[in-house]
């Protein structure tokens, strides 16, 4: 039997409050945290979608707008997903930079038996089927906007990985501390 196809969702649209910039924008070892995870996403998937606002960054690659008022990694799940054209979707925030390939594949591979599934740590990266957009999406309408609450309504399977490779660049003092490690 073939492989699944997989489309990968790279999130971009984040505020960036704490960190003071656009973090997709970030130098880190030559080239930005945008353009790291894109070429992650295109080590494991067949397709790549970057979601976020559309007009705020200029990046090497096109971003499908969310659609959305608000700021929250919900409405970035839900317009991937909307956008993908395979059943299964891995998704990547931008500031996750040391999510390799093989992390994201062991996701989309555990994903086999339910919505959604993803590291022991919280939704973010994690993998997500097309059969979890009606509840993601009325969620996203209520303004119910906890993508981890959301999970409770979603056949969801926890992967337990290398916590290091989860690494979440928030602040500016995250991503010194990624470069000295």
């Amino acid at each position: 039997m073939a492989a699944e196809r997989l489309t990968g969702v790279l999130l971009v649209g984040g505020a960036s409050t704490r960190f003071g910039s656009a973090k997709a924008l970030v130098d880190l070892g030559g080239e930005t945290l945008a353009e790291r995870a894109w070429r992650t996403l295109g080590e494991a998937c067949d397709e790549r979608v970057a979601v976020g606002k559309a007009g705020e960054l200029e990046l090497p690659f096109a971003i499908t707008d969310d659609g959305s008022p608000v700021r929250a990694p919900i409405a970035g799940v839900v317009a991937g997903l909307e956008a993908a054209s395979s059943e299964l979707c891995v998704v990547l925030p931008v500031d996750c930079p040391l999510v390799t390939p093989a992390l994201l594949t062991a996701l989309a591979g555990a994903c086999a038996g339910g919505d959604a599934a993803v590291p022991q740590t919280g939704p973010l990266p994690g993998a997500y089927r097309k059969t979890a957009l009606p509840a993601l999406q009325r969620r996203l309408a209520e303004e119910r906007l906890s993508l981890r609450d959301a999970l409770a309504d979603l056949v969801t399977l926890t992967v337990d990985v290398d916590e290091r490779l989860l690494a979440n660049v928030n602040t500016p003092e995250d991503l010194e501390r990624l470069v000295r490690e």
